[in-house]
């Protein structure tokens, strides 16, 4: 590999250093998303000096070509040249009662299948496994809490993480009592929890629009009707569509994951979202803010959750440890602030406690700083397996396609055209071992039918890109 580098070229070093890496790239032999060799590595194997590898490294992330990443080195970013973002939707006129559950039940079958590439689920864990580390943890707290450990819990939970979690939202300047936050039993209970607080059968309740559908689904089982507000792919929900909606219409809550959307992948910068809460309490709606993926950001800093911004406390917030830690843990949270005495009755009526020895375990995991270690190292993976994944659709997926450029989470959603059925795509990727989610069950409203949602939160490898390559063909097959 020295021999690449030649000293009487008319180009200066730094430069063939910058010629190498494109080389490699357009070989496969760098793939997008993967980690350039250290500085120290590529000198010495080149025979530079390292400020050399550091100026050609430098030069092509100026290019948009590499992309350097605090305390982990430099990374080959996809080329987005091609990328064209999701289209803006209408705003909707009317809220609209839902009727989603029957394809939903079929997307749930499909997604909990054995043998087949689970695009169709948001996993994002599996992209970093802590199996290991939670086996070792809850190991040593049944070994501390002896007989405890099989019993009831708190029905607010497990005081020590919520202490935990109470000194985590200091951080964005956040005071939270214990007797406003709730543990639940994922953050599906959180949600459904605060829908009761503030909400009656018939209310009218604004979500994004696409929507997660398990949201879409929680509103119908509610008897509550959905309004949907377009979204930006980039940055979250169109303010001036918002304010139009509230002024339409009788919105008693708002559902929206503004830090990090399932399934866009937007996030809604922090004056943005400032702006977000002025515009509801200015109306005295209510915000539920979904933040589960709060911590998955790729972006230079989380953003700050929006209860940071209510001055009327009509804020509540929805989170879990499904997407960062233990997704079969179950464990979640609810910040109910002023509708905290009704909080702690409807989870004492809908669930009594959550697990305590899994509460226990996360406190511990939490504790031991793991878990801050081991949410690093995911968000490294998962911004690394989406820019793979953009390349491979780029290749594989027909040009018309309009793909998101997620900002974090483990999603990607793709318009494939008018002219392609996603639920058609979905049953034919199906009998070929593969799930994926359709487009259509992310609205109350029937649209999106001709987009998917695909998972990157997963282990990379050569089956993972081979099934990409398999829906490409598939995607042809699909036609209206």
């Amino acid at each position: 590999m020295s021999q690449v580098i030649s000293k009487t070229n008319h180009d200066f070093l730094y430069q063939q250093v910058m010629q190498l890496v494109r080389e490699l790239s357009e070989q496969g032999m760098l793939l997008p998303g993967e980690k350039l060799p250290s500085l120290r590595k590529m000198a010495t194997k080149l025979n530079v000096s390292i400020p050399t590898v550091k100026l050609a490294y430098q030069s092509l992330e100026a290019q948009g070509l590499v992309e350097a990443r605090e305390k982990s080195g430099y990374f080959l970013k996809a080329v987005h040249s091609q990328l064209a973002r999701p289209r803006r939707v209408k705003l909707n006129r009317e809220a609209v009662a839902v009727n989603m559950q029957a394809l939903i039940e079929q997307v749930y079958d499909a997604i909990h299948q054995a043998d087949v590439v689970p695009f169709g689920i948001a996993n994002p864990v599996a992209a970093a496994p802590t199996d290991k580390m939670l086996s070792r943890t809850m190991r040593r707290v049944m070994s501390i809490a002896g007989s405890r450990a099989i019993n009831y819990g708190a029905m607010d939970g497990f005081a020590p993480l919520k202490k935990q979690l109470i000194h985590r939202y200091l951080d964005f300047g956040i005071g939270v009592d214990s007797q406003e936050l709730v543990i639940t039993n994922g953050a599906q209970e959180a949600l459904a929890i605060a829908l009761k607080c503030v909400t009656k059968v018939g209310d009218v309740v604004a979500i994004e629009s696409p929507c997660y559908f398990g949201i879409i689904e929680l509103i119908e089982s509610l008897g509550l009707k959905a309004l949907e507000i377009p979204l930006c792919p980039d940055d979250g929900i169109w303010l001036d569509d918002l304010s139009q909606a509230v002024h339409d219409h009788d919105i008693k809550a708002c559902v929206f994951s503004t830090s990090i959307n399932n399934p866009v992948g937007s996030f809604m910068p922090d004056h943005k979202r400032k702006q977000l809460v002025e515009l509801l309490e200015s109306r005295n709606v209510v915000l539920i803010e979904d933040d589960v993926y709060g911590d998955l950001y790729f972006t230079p800093q989380r953003g700050t959750p929006a209860q940071a911004y209510s001055t009327k406390g009509l804020v509540l917030t929805c989170a879990s440890f499904s997407k960062t830690a233990a997704p079969s843990y179950r464990v979640g949270w609810l910040i109910a602030g002023k509708f905290a005495g009704k909080a702690r009755r409807y989870k004492r009526a809908l669930s009594c406690s959550t697990s305590l020895i899994n509460q226990w375990t996360l406190y511990e995991f939490i504790a031991s700083g793991d878990y801050d270690r081991n949410i690093k190292l995911l968000r490294q993976r998962l911004r690394s397996n989406k820019e793979r994944m953009i390349w491979c659709l780029q290749q594989a997926f027909p040009s018309t396609a309009r793909i998101s450029d997620p900002q974090g989470g483990c999603v990607i959603w793709i318009d494939l055209g008018a002219a392609y059925d996603s639920v058609k795509l979905f049953q034919l990727a199906l009998e070929s071992g593969i799930s994926i989610t359709p487009g259509y069950i992310f609205s109350a409203t029937n649209k999106y039918r001709s987009c998917i949602r695909l998972s990157y939160g997963l282990p990379w490898g050569e089956k993972i890109e081979q099934a990409i390559i398999k829906l490409g063909e598939l995607v042809h097959l699909a036609k209206k």
